[in-house]
């Protein structure tokens, strides 16, 4: 069994100018100490989904409809007491902006103690000062900073003493929502680098987030393109990155360069995405798709399935 399987998931929100259709018919499974990467612009529904896996999402946000698997318990049903203890224990979260993650009036070692204090009544204070120092050690913070507070750090500190907490009470699945955002790329590279070996190391299964799909193409074993709420393509990195068959999946990997220049041409995307209030009808990348037909203004796609684990959301490749 799958440690975490999602089934038509569709969340949307409210607002002053209508219902917001902002992740529409989701699914996907995730094996036990695997990665899977999610990829898409800004908007596409990455983050919303992430956070409907934590159960954080804003008041206006509702998961409309949809099942939410973890270790065979839908998350949907638990109490708001129940997902508090899941919370870190068991499903916990590399949030985007690490600043804004951290209490700027607190000590790191103290926001990354409370964690393991929360969760296990029997530890004392002396025994999760000795856990956050071992993980300040695994994350590569030097122990001397322990007790400094988030706006003494580096962009790069704040981000691995997130992962510090993140790992600090040992969860089965770690949310990893754009880890590297604002950071350079050596640094990116670095904190990836640290990201995929504490995954092996404590066979960890992580649910990757970013806009960049040749960061997740080098780090997850599955990927998921996501574009205007709706997943456009799933199967495996070598699949999608190497045989790609929906046309946004083929538009992103072209706009973004590679070593060589051979493989793609550099192109931008043109056109924006649709509004997610009004949808349009038939496929909504429709506007944007080099190959779209006169079917695909009125026709829903439907899911093309390529290989055992391969799949494309698009009727125009049939």
């Amino acid at each position: 069994m799958a440690l975490l399987e999602v089934e038509n998931l569709s969340i949307g929100y409210h607002s002053q100018k209508g219902y917001i259709h902002a992740v529409e018919d989701v699914s996907f499974s995730l094996e036990a100490g695997k990665s899977l990467g999610f990829v898409g612009e800004s908007g596409c529904g990455k983050t919303t989904l992430g956070m409907a896996l934590m159960r954080l999402l804003p008041p206006n946000g509702v998961i409309r409809e949809g099942r939410m698997l973890f270790e065979g318990n839908d998350l949907l049903k638990k109490s708001d007491e129940e997902m508090r203890e899941i919370r870190w224990k068991k499903v916990a979260m590399i949030f985007q902006a690490a600043m804004n993650a951290l209490n700027p009036v607190h000590r790191i070692e103290d926001q990354i103690a409370e964690a393991l204090l929360t969760h296990d009544p029997m530890c004392s204070k002396e025994e999760a000062m000795k856990q956050v120092e071992d993980l300040f050690v695994f994350v590569g913070i030097p122990k001397d900073r322990m007790r400094d507070y988030p706006h003494q750090y580096s962009g790069g500190m704040k981000q691995r003493a997130i992962i510090a907490m993140a790992l600090a009470c040992r969860p089965a699945l770690i949310i990893a929502d754009e880890p590297t955002t604002a950071l350079d790329v050596i640094v990116q590279d670095q904190i990836l680098k640290e990201i995929k070996s504490l995954q092996e190391l404590f066979k960890i299964s992580i649910i990757f987030i970013s806009h960049d799909i040749s960061v997740v193409s080098d780090f997850c074993d599955d990927i998921g393109v996501m574009y205007a709420g709706q997943l456009v393509e799933y199967g495996d990195r070598q699949e999608v990155f190497t045989s790609p068959v929906h046309p946004y999946t083929k538009a992103l990997l072209s706009s973004y360069p590679t070593v060589t220049g051979e493989k793609y041409k550099l192109e931008p995307i043109p056109g924006e995405t649709p509004n997610l209030i009004n949808q349009p009808s038939g496929c909504r990348f429709r506007h944007r798709c080099p190959s779209a037909g006169v079917s695909c203004k009125t026709e829903s796609p439907v899911w093309l399935k390529l290989t055992p684990t391969h799949r494309a959301f698009c009727s125009s490749i049939r």
